[in-house]
This record gives C-alpha cells, sequence and structure tokens, in this order.
C-alpha cells in the first residue's frame, strides 16, 4: 500500500474548560507531556525544559527508551507551538507536531493538535508505520487527556 493512501495531515479539536495559560503550561513543559500522550509513545522528559521560544531544542525519551531531539519551529507563548523531532545531534526528520489555542470568552479554549508527516522523508519503515498509525482519533485522545489535566486542575 503506498502513502497516497494515508493522510500526511491529521487533526483534531475540542473546547477545553480551562483557560489557555493553564492548558499551555502542560504542553510547553516536556516533563508534563507524558501525562496527556494519547499515542502512548512517550516515556519521559527531563525537567527544566520548559519551552519559551521558537528555535529551542527539548529532549524526550520514547516509551520504547530510544531519545528524540525535539526543535521547536512555531512559538507564541500561551497561542501555539509545534516541533519537528530528530534523532539526537541530527536534523529534523520531516514530521510536525503542532498545538494551537484559541481562548474563548468565558474562560474555555478551542484546543487543536495537528500531525504533519507530509515532509518525511526517511524510509525506515517502523516510523513510516508509526506515522501512517498516528490518526485523528490518536490525536484526539492526546487532546481529551490534556483536557482533563487542565479542567482539574481549575
Amino acid at each position: 500500500m503506498t502513502d497516497d493512501n494515508f493522510p500526511r495531515l491529521v487533526s483534531a479539536s475540542r473546547t477545553v474548560a480551562a483557560p489557555a495559560a493553564r492548558i499551555f503550561e502542560f504542553i510547553a513543559d516536556p516533563a508534563q507531556q507524558p501525562r496527556w500522550d494519547g499515542n502512548d509513545n512517550l516515556g519521559h522528559a527531563d525537567a527544566g525544559q520548559r519551552v519559551h521560544a521558537a528555535g529551542e531544542v527539548f529532549s524526550m525519551h520514547n516509551a520504547n527508551g530510544a531519545v528524540r531531539e525535539n526543535h521547536v519551529v512555531e512559538f507564541t507563548e500561551g497561542r501555539r507551538i509545534a516541533w519537528m523531532p530528530a534523532e539526537p545531534g541530527g536534523e529534523p526528520i520531516g514530521q510536525v507536531w503542532r498545538w494551537e489555542l484559541e481562548p474563548l470568552d468565558d474562560g474555555r479554549t478551542v484546543v487543536t493538535h495537528s500531525y504533519d508527516w507530509s515532509g518525511l522523508t526517511d524510509e525506515n519503515e517502523h516510523r513510516l508505520a508509526r506515522a501512517r498509525a498516528t490518526t485523528s482519533e490518536r490525536l484526539l485522545a492526546s487532546v481529551d487527556r490534556l483536557a482533563d489535566l487542565a479542567e482539574a486542575e481549575g
């Protein structure tokens, strides 16, 4: 089956009953990310890596123990963050994980999570299989877990 049969950009959105600033703290702090990962792919990240700007790099240990360096390519405090994973010391491999937050007047926030693998040129079949398996439903699972955490903190 060719990759033409798989969407290379998937996303999921929902309204969360929490302010954008609270939600963003869970996303911008890599140490918090395994708590809401709906792909069951993240193991842990060291504390003290809170992202503050595009151009920063944070490290994450995947559930299988592999380390990824995530290059932050978009950043607007409280509103938008996107990163591209890479092997340690390497260049990003063409995937973009993005979070966008749209505050609503009543303290709720529309949260959109997207995964774009249109630039993935890696021939590693395992990596391609993981990319194909990252569906809107999996992204929504992350958004739902994130919503549970952010709403509980209120």
